[in-house]
């Protein structure tokens, strides 16, 4: 059979067999982290977090509609539009490693002999199937997420590259580098990470098309692809809009035109001098300079989808972060202001103190005729500071320095040297936050448990498992699904590949590291990470990974050479096909699928449920973070779910842009009662408002409090020796006064409980300063008048609830803030309260449970966020019921845990808290399953405790002192709860235990 047949229909078996491998674990709805804001966005055409994805979110509204309607589905379809993708990606990254197989294998003067055929197919098979079930990949490829596509667009523009390099010399070959071009310019639609391709593209085209090739003269070319990628992504990305940003300046504010001529003119004035210079390079007939203004043209035809940025911002949509609809705006929004930018090249160690601030470039928004000034950027100027820095802290509120610190460990007051700096980059940096990552797809993994604060450990580490059965891991780890070995042989292989792929054609070799090192380390030096991260972030780094892939196919080719020695060539290369077919895409296959089966998984749709279905209808809810937030926008925005309730995200609430969102009607909530006019917050305005006690005596009502700091008159206003004024927090001591007939009317109690309401809720503020979010959350608070149920999701603590904790009650999985007498609350438990008659209500008759109980895979968030969640819920609910004099009520409930709850240990601080599930469980009678549940306790606990004694025998400073206190805290606590319920059988091994792991830990205990 023909080459390019047989290389086209194995290229498509690729793609059938990644494809239906991710359709087949999929996850059915909606999954953590971004995943609920990019379908949220696909569907409705919303605009999402910087720097938007336009092209992502268009493509996505089209895999929904194939939902035909069942908006229930619309995430499955949106989640395979990822599974395609990533199967489309397998299949280039196939006929790119055959492409680059056959390169070094025939030399075009005789027949491609069949050895080499099988050689070359073989190797595209392993290296292709290998890299479409490698951990990080496979994430990615089973939910909505952009990297799924952005390694899509890797793919092809690295397959083109190959296919122009094929055919540099025929005419019309350059169509090929206008279309990774184009390619490229759609991609920065979805993420940015392919344009890291860029210095690798232009290596292979200095490589092909020049003859004397010198060092001198790559370094130029290398020089050129560094060159060429900063001008895209500055001069393409960034600088149109700033362009864009100048002439609407001009046009509007100088020269009283309407918004938009600016921009009209300025994008007509572009493609005028594009095509002039097009012309004038045909007519002049300069070849070189044609290809490059065409190129840059269809770049800029990718780049067009932005477009959709400005346009369905201005639509108002529901989900429209930092409402870009200007040029300005827009500029700061694909710029990512709102993260704090690190230093790359030159800034400050943690320690810095800020000595000076450089005023900087006017910032602009737009007002109701023009333009307006809102001030000017600040850079600070620090004491402290160092080349390459990147051990650097922007806010001294955050836990960064302590983190800094304890991982070089640095005393308190020791200053940080450069050697500090360069420690943490080598062995943070790349090594914790890359080569762990690049050795859990290659080598193997322990658990899918964060591992970013620690190299020793298990939790988040990498393993090949070869020496596994020496170091006697607990059981809880090695008989969990995530717990991964591959023995490290994918990544023997890929390093075989490597090394013969170097020593047979060495320029090929620098193509594929140079992707390696870009889509890798590249990315680490560039983006220079500051401390712990929100998530670990392999999947930042999946291009690396797919560059080693094409060397491991190259491992087979390795291989065959070793193996010709002793056999023929055919019988080598099946051989070797075969062998590493089995040692890489069929044992990484086998291992990681246990740990990527989504498909029985719900827990991230069914907890944005019960968070819905636990509000009271037309509710204000509080909520913070992506895991929280995400999944409640998709909830709501897709599936129609509760659109009475308002979702209140507080991180974004600090934000003028979401204040005003705020202010008006979304889906059926009615608009905020947010009475600042936007002036009073705009963006530079009451950023913060500091603490200057007035010495006022008792509380003070919250609308006179919130009229105050409002106030633009300059006696409610403190002057700085600068001589400017701000307002100032006058007191911390708040009271809201309750009209007991308004609150019955209004539903928050029933006219039973009217007895119980306060006639004022009198607080604390926690804190000694106002920032912005909490300034929208006290309007909302003084003006709400009991009209509107405020809730605060469960998983929020600490100043999220501004010190209102002990009128918060537990309704299902959201606190309710019920104005109830304080005689009613318990002072050492302030959020353990429950309003349990409405919260048995929903737990046993409203929520879903996301099939964790039944479920073939829980991901992290799950196991550690969620599931202590609904723990937690259940023991407080069937306690307090205990208390209210339920006890048939509190039976049910605990059944209910029983019954939909599976018996989990992620760590042992959730396991520490089944004490309570094994105590109610004796106090209802219901022995067997009090002691199925301490069984369960004591052989996890023991477990850890033996596992942890192994490595005190060995090296007693890798001894997880935390997990040796809680477990004896745990054994301790559960003998004495078996003693008093009489259960004799536990309570004797509780007390051989406790002795004997006192005796074994005597040291650490003391």
């Amino acid at each position: 059979m023909h080459y390019n047949k047989i290389n086209n229909l194995l290229g498509w078996l690729c793609f059938a067999i990644a494809s239906v491998s991710y359709i087949l674990t999929l996850e059915p709805s909606v999954s953590f982290w971004d995943c609920g804001e990019f379908i949220s966005c696909a569907f409705r055409l919303q605009v999402s977090h910087q720097p938007g994805y336009p092209l992502f979110a268009m493509i996505g509204k089209v895999f929904s509609l194939l939902s035909l309607g069942n908006n229930a589905k619309v995430a499955y379809f949106t989640n395979m539009g990822s599974a395609l993708a990533s199967g489309a990606t397998i299949m280039f990254l196939f006929w790119t490693i055959t492409a680059l197989s056959k390169k070094m294998l025939f030399n075009k003067v005789e027949a491609l002999q069949q050895s080499q055929l099988i050689l070359i197919m073989g190797a595209g098979l392993v290296g292709a199937l290998a890299f479409a079930y490698t951990d990080t990949f496979w994430f990615s490829a089973v939910e909505t997420i952009v990297f799924a596509q952005s390694i899509l667009c890797i793919a092809i523009v690295f397959w083109a590259i190959l296919k122009w390099e094929a055919h540099a010399d025929e005419p019309g070959a350059d169509k090929w580098l206008v279309l990774i071009a184009y390619v490229i310019g759609l991609s920065i639609g979805i993420h940015l990470m392919s344009l890291l391709a860029i210095p690798a593209i232009i290596m292979v085209y200095y490589l092909r098309r020049f003859k004397n090739i010198t060092i001198k003269k790559g370094l130029i070319a290398f020089g050129a692809g560094i060159a060429t990628l900063l001008f895209v992504q500055y001069g393409i990305i960034q600088d149109t809009v700033k362009g864009v940003g100048y002439f609407e300046l001009f046009f509007v504010n100088t020269l009283g035109l309407g918004f938009g001529t600016g921009a009209i003119f300025f994008l007509l004035l572009l493609i005028s001098a594009l095509i002039a210079g097009i012309i004038y390079s045909i007519r002049k007939k300069k070849p070189a300079l044609n290809l490059a203004l065409v190129c840059v043209a269809f770049i800029y035809f990718g780049y067009s989808s932005f477009t959709y940025i400005p346009i369905r911002a201005s639509a108002n949509t529901d989900l429209n972060n930092w409402h870009p609809d200007d040029a300005f705006t827009l500029v700061r929004y694909l710029n990512r202001e709102q993260y704090v930018a690190s230093p790359l090249l030159y800034g400050p160690y943690f320690d810095a103190k800020a000595i000076d601030q450089v005023e900087g470039a006017t910032i602009y928004r737009k007002g109701k005729s023009k333009y307006e000034a809102m001030g000017t950027k600040q850079d600070l100027v620090y004491d402290h500071n160092t080349i390459l820095p990147r051990i650097f802290s922007s806010d001294s509120q955050d836990s960064q320095p302590q983190f800094y610190k304890d991982w070089l460990q640095l005393a308190d007051n020791q200053t940080p040297t450069f050697k500090d700096n360069i420690s943490f980059m080598l062995s943070w940096q790349m090594y914790q936050m890359y080569f762990r990552y690049f050795l859990w797809n290659f080598a193997g993994r322990y658990n899918q448990m964060d591992g970013q604060a620690s190299m020793a450990g298990t939790n988040g580490n990498w393993t090949s498992g070869i020496f596994d059965a020496g170091k006697h891991l607990p059981n809880s780890l090695i008989h969990d699904n995530t717990y991964t070995p591959l023995y490290a042989l994918p990544l023997i292989i890929g390093l075989l590949g490597m090394f013969y792929h170097f020593k047979r054609n060495k320029r090929d070799a620098m193509i594929i590291a140079l992707l390696w090192f870009f889509t890798g380390l590249g990315i680490i030096l560039y983006v220079n990470q500051g401390g712990l991260q929100p998530r670990e972030r392999d999947y930042s780094y999946v291009g690396s990974f797919y560059a080693f892939a094409i060397w491991i196919g190259f491992g087979v080719i390795t291989l065959a050479e070793i193996i010709r020695k002793k056999v023929n060539a055919k019988n080598s290369a099946i051989i070797a096909s075969v062998v590493c077919l089995f040692a890489a895409p069929v044992l990484i296959a086998n291992k990681e699928w246990k740990a990527h089966d989504r498909s029985t998984k719900l827990t991230a749709h069914d907890m944005a449920y019960n968070y819905l279905v636990s509000c009271p209808p037309n509710a204000i809810l509080f909520n913070s973070a992506d895991n929280d937030t995400y999944s409640l926008w998709y909830d709501q925005e897709v599936e129609g779910i509760r659109p009475d309730v308002r979702l209140v995200n507080l991180n974004l609430f600090s934000a003028d842009w979401n204040i005003l969102q705020m202010q008006r009607k979304i889906n059926q909530s009615a608009p905020l009662p947010i009475t600042m006019p936007f002036d009073k917050y705009k963006e530079g305005t009451r950023e913060m408002i500091a603490f200057n006690d007035a010495k006022i005596p008792g509380p003070v009502e919250l609308k006179d409090v919130f009229d105050f700091i409002t106030s633009d008159d300059s006696r409610t206003k403190v002057e700085y020796q600068s001589g400017d004024q701000a307002n100032y927090l006058p007191t911390k001591n708040f009271k809201i006064t309750v009209n007991a007939d308004n609150v019955v009317k209004n539903g928050v109690v029933p006219a039973g409980q009217k007895g119980k309401i306060a006639p004022s809720i009198e607080w604390t503020f926690p804190i000694n300063y106002i920032t912005k979010q909490n300034l929208a959350l006290l309007d909302i608070l003084a003006h709400n008048d009991w009209k509107r149920p405020i809730c605060f999701t469960a998983t929020l603590g600490g100043t999220d609830f501004i010190g209102l904790q002990k009128y918060l009650y537990q309704e299902g999985f959201v606190y309710h803030l019920i104005p109830f007498k304080t005689d009613t609350v318990s002072k050492d438990n302030e959020l353990g309260k429950t309003n349990s008659m409405v919260m048995y209500n929903n737990i046993m008759n409203k929520f879903k449970w996301g099939n964790f109980k039944n479920a073939k895979y829980l991901d992290e968030v799950s196991k550690t966020m969620f599931y202590p969640l609904i723990l937690n819920s259940f023991i407080e609910l069937t306690q307090n019921l205990i208390k209210e004099n339920h006890p048939d009520m509190a039976l049910k409930a605990l059944n209910k845990y029983d019954e939909v709850m599976p018996d989990l240990n992620p760590h042992i601080d959730i396991v520490r808290n089944k004490y309570f599930i094994v105590d109610t469980a004796y106090k209802l009678k219901k022995m067997k399953m009090g002691n199925k549940y301490a069984d369960s306790i004591d052989k996890y606990v023991v477990d850890q405790l033996n596992y942890n004694y192994r490595v005190f025998q060995n090296n007693p400073a890798d001894t997880d002192q935390h997990i040796v206190q809680v477990g004896l805290t745990i054994l301790s606590g559960m003998e004495q709860l078996t003693r008093q319920n009489k259960q004799a059988e536990l309570n004797t091994r509780f007390q051989a235990q406790l002795v004997d792991y006192k005796n074994k830990f005597h040291s650490i205990m003391n």
